[in-house]
């Protein structure tokens, strides 16, 4: 996959991702800041900040943040929702690989879902020229659990039969060695927090449309597709919500 494809596949579905997209919970600032030990006047690179979900969670602890995403829609989406609140943002247009920002800028370097889609070999360099000396890289992301409830083997079933590339991105995600082996004696912590996003049926079919392996309006699995969905609801919901229970996976340390 290109740069650019990797880059623009979301430009149409930034109004289901600003919507529908789960956070990430609490206890990972905590953790990043009382366990590791960053103070909350650090500033941050929020790399792939996307909508601005990860670069919220930074600006509502007390954090500067520089959030870079290449991506014009979803940049756009993120200044039209935080910019107002949060006077410590600055938005730039940069990819991962190439920030633009000046070098030993920056004391963290952020990524959370978007990292599977770098190319690691060179955000490390990247991120290593930006980030003052014994700054760190937090890098963190939502694991879905894919057997924690018959609801969700079911929406696994459904990705599986309906994604139009669903098998070749969920094999982008690095596993815990990937990680460890990416850090290497640099690495200063791991962690894991459980993390829940319940939804009703609209929730759960903007969060459907908001991936990008999920065929939009026009494909000839679209239809067929959301009358699945629409079936899974039914069978699983709970006073009209089903759950997606999430492991937030987080892996902070130094590139030297």
């Amino acid at each position: 996959m290109s740069r650019s494809d990797s880059t623009e596949r979301f430009s149409s579905r930034v109004a289901d991702y600003v919507r529908y997209r789960p956070d990430y919970p609490p206890a990972l600032l905590h953790w990043l800041h009382h366990d590791i030990g960053i103070p909350t006047e650090t500033l941050v690179a929020d790399i792939g900040a996307g909508t601005g979900i990860s670069t919220r969670l930074f600006l509502a602890s007390g954090h500067p943040v520089i959030a870079v995403e290449p991506n014009a829609a979803m940049r756009n989406a993120a200044e039209q929702w935080l910019a107002p609140d949060y006077l410590r943002l600055k938005l730039v247009d940069g990819t991962a690989e190439a920030t633009t920002l000046a070098q030993d800028s920056v004391g963290l370097v952020a990524a959370a879902q978007a990292f599977h889609w770098f190319d690691t070999a060179a955000v490390r360099r990247e991120w290593a020229r930006i980030l003052h000396p014994g700054g760190m890289a937090l890098v963190f992301w939502n694991s879905r659990l894919l057997d924690a409830s018959p609801f969700l083997v079911g929406y696994e079933q459904l990705l599986l039969e309906f994604g139009t590339d669903y098998t070749q991105v969920a094999e982008r995600y690095q596993d815990d060695d990937a990680m460890r082996a990416w850090f290497g004696p640099g690495l200063r912590g791991l962690a894991s927090f459980p993390n829940v996003q319940r939804m009703d049926l609209d929730g759960l079919r903007g969060r459907l449309l908001s991936s990008s392996y999920a065929p939009q309006a026009g494909h000839r699995r679209h239809a067929p597709m959301l009358e699945a969905l629409q079936q899974l609801f039914d069978a699983h919901a709970v006073d009209g919500q089903v759950a997606f229970q999430y492991h937030t996976r987080a892996f902070i340390g130094t590139l030297d």
